[in-house]
């Protein structure tokens, strides 16, 4: 086969570096362990990139989407953090980062009647990795809760506004931390958790639960840095909680961020 000209390759004169470039969007199988043991299928977002020097036109795209497939038609969750350095070497970077974005599903009793319902999380993974041996790694989970505002139930004979909202909580950590953990960290913190299946007397309880708990947004990104801060395992967080007033046109927010 005649050989093709090599473009990517070409010098490049305007001496300016490029941070991240690469592939994104690109949809792949994941295997993921739950903390019982067993395993989940899921299908991830992925990103992937590296840093590219001023002297060179391009990047190789399409070695990006080979070291991926070149884990076979399904991803252990595992070999995730290994991807990063096999881009370095395929690529001749400084630089490699990896993201996965998935959704993540766990079954929940309801509170009372304890039927079964399946609830879904987004989890990201990002990994990025140096040629001088550095490695990084953020856990993110984005968690739904409901919340009920305080002051809404200090001033009112009846009743108080509550809504849904988010939190979407980053971690690194020492060792390996589970998924669910963060979860039911996050859940623990907000005025009640949300469920996919409810009967009345769990409807009952959520709501009863719900007005016993009032919490801000500033309230509820403080309850998590404070069960962080707890943690010996977690090294840093960042906590960002969003949420979707009810009874205004605007979204409510607050984040704090910090290493342990």
């Amino acid at each position: 086969m005649k050989e093709l000209k090599d473009t990517q390759n070409e010098f490049d004169d305007r001496r300016i570096a490029i941070d991240r470039v690469g592939v994104k969007a690109l949809r792949f199988p994941l295997e993921v362990r739950n903390k019982d043991g067993s395993t989940q299928r899921t299908v991830a977002t992925t990103a992937l990139a590296v840093d590219l020097p001023h002297h060179f036109k391009g990047t190789h795209m399409s070695r990006f989407v080979e070291v991926l497939n070149s884990h076979g038609n399904c991803l252990d969750v595992r070999e995730m953090t290994a991807i990063p350095n096999e881009l370095l070497g395929r690529l001749d970077a400084g630089k490699a980062h990896v993201e996965f974005r998935f959704p993540f599903f766990r079954t929940k009793p309801a509170p009372v009647t304890q039927m079964p319902g399946v609830m879904d999380y987004e989890v990201i993974f990002e990994s990025e990795s140096d040629i001088d041996g550095g490695n990084d790694f953020i856990l993110t989970v984005i968690v739904p809760v409901a919340t009920l505002c305080p002051c809404s139930k200090a001033i009112s004979e009846r009743g108080a506004h509550n809504q849904r909202g988010t939190v979407t909580y980053s971690v690194r950590f020492k060792n390996p931390i589970w998924i669910e953990d963060l979860i039911d960290l996050v859940e623990s913190c907000a005025s009640c958790e949300l469920y996919s299946l409810l009967k009345r007397p769990d409807e009952k309880a959520v709501t009863e639960r719900a007005y016993d708990h009032p919490v801000f947004v500033e309230d509820l990104v403080r309850n998590i840095a404070a069960r962080s801060n707890a943690q010996d395992n977690i090294l840093w967080y960042r906590v960002e909680a969003e949420n979707y007033e009810s009874i205004h046109n605007h979204n409510a927010y607050a984040v704090v961020e910090k290493a342990t």
